[in-house]
């Protein structure tokens, strides 16, 4: 008689830890983001749209970075906890998808944001958006409108001579049409 064994049940374990664990490194953490680069004006918001999907409880991280300047804007695992650092406390508000949204932005806001992703197991991915901060130049705003202002006074004025030098004209011609009158000449009747 023929005894065939294939797998025993302590096989067919080892085996699926180990596929499990192998699809687990290759890749279980994504970071996805539709917008690398963003543009916006001084004192709007912006909305860093991320989707991360991974096994587990992933903690996400987000850094700013510009130049020299390397500071933590905050981290927190999805419903878990959430710790913004000081200086962002205020304007962030951070996302279980690992999104994050920051409000009136400033000059000095412009840079480089890094979110990472980083697993139970160790294992972190990370991603890098670009933010521009466009100044408002308000002083190119007022100078149109000083610009305009003097413009609008100087054609006012224009009309107001215009006006005067049509009533100047309309007497000279009608002083000078009494003179040419007949009834200012010297001139005398004679009978028939």
């Amino acid at each position: 008689m023929w005894h065939f064994r294939l797998w025993d049940i302590q096989d067919v374990a080892v085996f699926l830890s180990i596929t499990l664990y192998m699809c687990h490194l290759a890749g279980a953490i994504s970071v996805h983001s539709p917008q690398r680069s963003l543009t916006r004006s001084v004192q709007e918001d912006v909305f860093f749209s991320v989707n991360v999907t991974c096994v587990g409880i992933p903690t996400i991280q987000w850094t700013f970075m510009s130049g020299a300047v390397s500071r933590s804007i905050g981290t927190w695992q999805p419903g878990v906890y959430t710790n913004i650092t000081v200086d962002y406390s205020s304007r962030v508000q951070a996302y279980n998808n690992g999104s994050m949204y920051l409000s009136d932005l400033r000059l000095q806001d412009a840079g480089y944001y890094v979110v990472t992703v980083t697993e139970t197991t160790g294992s972190s991915k990370d991603t890098g958006l670009v933010l521009k901060v466009n100044e408002v130049l308000y002083e190119d705003l007022q100078y149109l409108s000083v610009s305009a202002l003097l413009l609008a006074c100087l054609a006012g004025l224009l009309m107001l001579a215009m006006w005067l030098l049509d009533k100047a004209y309309r007497k000279i011609v009608a002083c000078r049409r009494r003179k040419q009158m007949p009834e200012n000449d010297a001139t005398e009747l004679q009978s028939l």
